[in-house]
């Protein structure tokens, strides 16, 4: 396995800062954000994430569950001052650990690879899609020739990662729409085609003659090894 990716989102600095140094010492690459905005599209690519509870904008809770949706494979950490049992429970619905500040960086290592160890000791081969390794599970896409990996945004990640868990099987606007954004999908609303041309653009040798996603007429998607 690559270097392992973690996804930090603390808005204090001086504590991201030690944070993350020390994350880093032991091996890790950390990507720090003080808010999380753009923690689905910043996600892609991490194996972990790490979110403290109390952000401006966005609070931990909400941006852990939407990255849970997004990426449900992927293990997250809580951190909070709160020490309340109702902040722990309410956590804890989609995060898969609770560690209350303050705390040793020892500790929070050791929490990390608990999970890595837990979420990643049975890693599946990965899904080989024509030119394409597809680790679903540590959230990466390779070229196989080039040895690249490719940076999808969150929703391109999604988007890939539903149509891969229904291989072969066609998909229609309405099924992969409703199921990526979680909303109603509108007749003549032109979203998904856009992230469908820029996925082709990425992952495409070539993308005017896609191989990988192929269009049904008047239906949908479709993606075949």
């Amino acid at each position: 396995m690559n270097i392992t990716t973690i996804l930090y989102i603390e808005d204090d600095h001086e504590i991201g800062s030690w944070v993350t140094k020390d994350l880093a010492e032991r091996g890790y690459e950390v990507v720090w954000l003080t808010s999380g905005e753009e923690a689905v599209d910043k996600a892609a690519g991490s194996q972990l994430a790490i979110l403290d509870v109390m952000l401006p904008g966005l609070d931990g809770f909400t941006i852990g569950q939407r990255l849970k949706k997004a990426y449900p494979s992927m293990p997250i950490l809580m951190l909070s001052a709160r020490t309340s049992i109702d902040d722990k429970l309410q956590g804890l619905q989609f995060a898969d650990d609770y560690l209350t500040k303050p705390f040793h960086p020892d500790e929070l290592a050791a929490r990390v690879e608990v999970l890595l160890r837990r979420f990643f000791a049975h890693v599946s081969e990965p899904t080989e899609l024509k030119h394409l390794l597809v680790y679903e599970n540590e959230n990466r896409i390779v070229n196989r020739l080039s040895g690249e990996e490719i940076i999808l945004t969150g929703k391109q990640f999604q988007i890939f990662s539903y149509l891969i868990r229904n291989l072969g099987q066609i998909l229609t606007k309405e099924q992969i729409y409703e199921s990526v954004w979680g909303e109603t999908y509108l007749e003549g609303d032109k979203t998904l085609m856009v992230h469908i041309r820029y996925l082709r653009e990425k992952l495409e040798q070539d993308p005017a003659s896609p191989e990988i996603i192929e269009t049904v007429r008047g239906v949908g998607y479709r993606v075949r090894k």
